[in-house]
């Protein structure tokens, strides 16, 4: 799958089950009419229930200058949560799912569907909301490395 290219996202929620962000890969639009985004989280990961159990998330949509903020969501460098969170600017705008101001685009979904395959979690949201931000290159992930979408 590292052959495959794939633009870089940071996935948060929050709620009564807590709040949570990790750089996410796997996305992709499922429908525009009502507007569903398709995200994979790894079973694996301790806390990734906590985005079921809100039954809510914002999916971030970073560009080429949010590498660090990308690694850091990812889990380089080993830091908390709160110190993850304290890197971005956040707003929220429907849901309560934190929303990262400077993204090249934002999309606030409810969670409308789940299930199991493989090692992940297939999450359906539909989006109640979205915050467009500046427009640029997009940051891309292939080959175990980061690119721009202008490379």
């Amino acid at each position: 799958m590292s052959h495959f290219a794939e633009a870089v996202h940071i996935i948060t929620t929050d709620g009564p089950a807590g709040r949570r962000g990790v750089t996410i890969s796997a996305v992709c639009s499922v429908s525009d009419d009502p507007a569903t985004m398709l995200v994979c989280l790894n079973r694996s990961h301790e806390f990734n229930h906590l985005f079921i159990e809100n039954q809510v998330f914002a999916l971030n949509t970073l560009s080429i200058g949010q590498q660090a903020l990308s690694e850091a969501f990812s889990g380089k460098g080993d830091l908390s949560q709160q110190d993850r969170f304290a890197l971005g600017h956040w707003q929220t705008l429907q849901t309560g799912a934190p929303v990262l101001m400077n993204a090249l685009a934002s999309f606030d979904c409810r969670i409308i569907a789940t299930h199991e395959v493989a090692t992940h979690y297939v999450i359906y949201g539909k989006v109640t909301a979205i915050n467009i931000g500046e427009p640029g290159p997009s940051l891309i992930y292939l080959n175990r490395s980061y690119h721009s979408s202008g490379d």
